[in-house]
This record gives C-alpha cells, structure tokens and sequence, in this order.
C-alpha cells in the first residue's frame, strides 16, 4: 500500500490567528514532521466558548474571536468550541472537549480524510479526551506529556485517575524528555509503550546573528545582557532573575537583564524590581514574534531559566543555537538539554542566591559562542521525525517504506 500516513492532531494547544505563539511548540513539531512528505495530517484544535468577541471581555473575548476554521503554514486547522463551566471546569474539561471535538472530526472523515492514527499532546485533559474520541471512533492512539500535565496535575485525584485510564487506552506515549515517561513507567505502564522523543531545534530560524549589531539594533549598550524569556507567572521564575540581581550587581555592576514575555505577573515583577532598587538595570520587553527573537539570544550572554517546572523548554535550545549559553534550575528534563558540554551552568536550589551565584559563575568562564552554537546543532529535529515516522508508520499498520 503505498501512500501517506494520516493522521489527526488533536489539542487544545495550538496556535490560531489570534493567538499566534499559543502551543507554538506543538505547530514547530508537527510542521517538522511534514517536511518529511511521508505525512498528511489535519488539526483539531479546540477553544473555549465565550458569546462575544467584545474586546472589554479581556482573554475570553480572545477566544471567541478565533475562527472556526483557518489554514496555518499549510495546515487545515478546526476550532471547535467547547464548554468551560467555572469551578467544575478541571473535571469536566475532558468529556466536554471529546464531545464538541466529535462533530468536526466526522465533519473531515466526511470530506473524505479518514485518518489512521489520533496525535493527541498534553495529557490532561486534551489525551483523556483523545482517548474517548479514540475508542468512539475505533483509532489508534499516540499521546504526548509535554511537562506540567505530567508533574502537576497527578496532583489532583479525578484529573490523575483519567490520565490513568488514558494512559492505558493509548497504544503509545510519548515524552520530550525521559522523566516524563519515567513518571508513565511508574504508574505500570507497559514500557513497550513508552517513547522519548526530545524537541529539536530549528537551525534555520534560531542562528547567530552578529552580537553587536543585533544590541546596536535593540538599543542596548555593552554591558552584560541576560534575558528571561517566557510567559511573566511565577511557574517561570522571573521574579528570581529579579531577586538575583542586587547580588549580581556587586560583581558586574553594568549587567542588564532583559525579561521577554508578557502575563499577569508583569506589574508585580515591575514592583519587585522598584523595591529591591535593580528597576534601571531590569527592562520589560514585552512579547516578541518567535521567529523574531533569535535577535534578542543573539545579542544576550546569556539565558536565564529559573521554572519550577519544565518538561523539555524550547527557549534553551533556541538559545544555544544562536551562541548564548544557559543558566537553568536543575529540574525534570532540563539537566538532559543543559549538559556540561553545552557551556551552561544548572542551579539549585531554586532560589535566588543560588542562581545568582550561577551566573557569577558562567560570566567568569563564558564559553565561546560558536562552541554553544555548536552543540545545539546536535538537536535537529531529524531524529525525532524519524521516529515518529516509523511509531504512527506501525500503528497505522503501514511501514516507512511504503509511505
């Protein structure tokens, strides 16, 4: 039989015309394995109902103003709407996504794509509700733990009895990094199941561009530039790049940091800047377009990571490839990307003296950009599709070479 495998990406992490970098990670995997040609593949990507798009409803009115159907770089992507109920939502989430995804995933089996296998991401609740529009539709079924679904919400009872039962049902699981499938193994999954395939890192988009240009660019000076980059929650740590700077300043009194991103957290981080008196040397970017900021790591010296909690964090590859060295705490799957021989410096605990202490250290042997650069190239996303290639190639009941 010789054609494509088909397959159906399932999430609600996916980005959309509104919410353009929103699980821009899963896009960048799935648009990675497309190149491969071996592959079809149509996207159902659901989103919260809200009535209006009234821009005064804030974030809900967001949601409500992604289109039902839209093509992104390509792709054919379906926004079905589902159920949000305040308070119950966490528990009912699963059925109420299964139930509002179920219409559009017939509606594409009618226009004539009836796919082989069911490309869930994030366990929870987007895999338990993968795993009920797996069974309804007798399909098989891949789901990825992409970090917090699998070292967070187990937390909760309900939520870590569903990921239970989704777990089992799925013909495979896959986790970017290894702690994540560990976490699978521990709950007796079959480990014939379990599969880790780590995120890459687009080479072409993330490159070094010339430090002192890309900081002439920016309107920054020479001073020692580290940069924060992520959505502004606690769960991120900017508040700790904050807090480490008085300590820093006593040995590189020039040094800049630079926090990337937007969120709820961007006027407490200000505040905390103000009272520790770092406001001068601590800047609020603002978000900035992905493919946009190879600029920024080109002209840093260095990133700081300071998460809780992290499955497998894009920005450290996209750093190293364009040349800036990682400071990152020591947790799940970051001690498998930041590696002696990637010139970065993990930290714990996860406090601030600790990570200052880290940058002191990194600053005073910085690596050599290209050597930084270097050892990302080692994370192209080849190996990855291929392996997805030859999983969704044997659920499917069709062989790479015959794709």
């Amino acid at each position: 039989m010789n054609r494509r495998i088909r397959t159906l990406l399932f999430s609600t992490l996916f980005p959309n015309s509104v919410k353009p970098v929103h699980g821009i990670f899963v896009e960048t995997r799935l648009r990675e394995l497309l190149k491969s040609g071996a592959v079809e593949t149509k996207v159902v990507a659901p989103v919260p109902w809200f009535p209006s798009a009234n821009p005064r409803f804030g974030e809900y009115a967001r949601w409500a103003a992604v289109p039902k159907r839209e093509t992104r770089n390509g792709i054919d992507v379906l926004h079905p709407r589902y159920p949000l109920l305040p308070k119950v939502g966490m528990t009912t989430a699963p059925l109420a996504l299964a139930l509002a995804a179920l219409p559009a995933v017939r509606q594409l089996q009618a226009e004539g794509f009836d796919f082989d296998v069911v490309d869930a991401h994030y366990y929870y609740p987007d895999g338990v509700a993968a795993a009920l529009l797996a069974r309804w539709l007798g399909k098989p079924l891949s789901i990825t733990a992409r970090g917090t679904d699998l070292n967070l919400l187990p937390q909760y009872a309900l939520p870590r009895a569903m990921m239970h039962w989704a777990a089992r049902r799925a013909d495979a699981s896959i986790g970017v990094c290894s702690a994540l499938m560990d976490v699978l193994r521990g709950w007796g999954i079959d480990g014939q199941r379990l599969h880790v395939m780590r995120n890459g890192v687009d080479l072409e988009r993330f490159r070094p561009l010339p430090q002192a240009q890309m900081r002439q660019e920016l309107g920054l000076d020479g001073a020692p530039l580290l940069l924060s980059v992520g959505l502004l929650i606690e769960r991120k740590g900017h508040h700790l790049a904050i807090e480490a700077m008085p300590a820093l300043l006593q040995t590189h009194p020039q040094a800049r940091l630079a926090i990337v991103g937007d969120g709820p957290e961007r006027e407490r981080l200000k505040a905390l800047a103000r009272n520790l008196g770092v406001q001068a040397r601590v800047s609020f970017v603002g978000a900035v377009p992905n493919e946009q900021l190879l600029r920024w790591y080109s002209a840093a010296d260095a990133l700081i990571l300071a998460s809780s909690r992290e499955g497998w964090a894009n920005v450290l590859l996209e750093a190293m490839a364009c040349g800036a060295p990682v400071v990152a705490t020591r947790i799940w799957g970051t001690p498998e990307v930041v590696t002696p021989q990637s010139g970065g410096v993990l930290f714990e605990p996860r406090e601030a003296a600790a990570l200052a202490a880290a940058l002191q250290q990194l600053l005073a042997a910085m690596p050599a950009r290209e050597d930084v650069r270097r050892y990302a190239e080692g994370f192209s996303w080849q190996q990855t599709t291929q392996a997805q290639l030859a999983l969704f190639g044997r659920l499917a009941g069709l062989s790479l070479s015959s794709t």
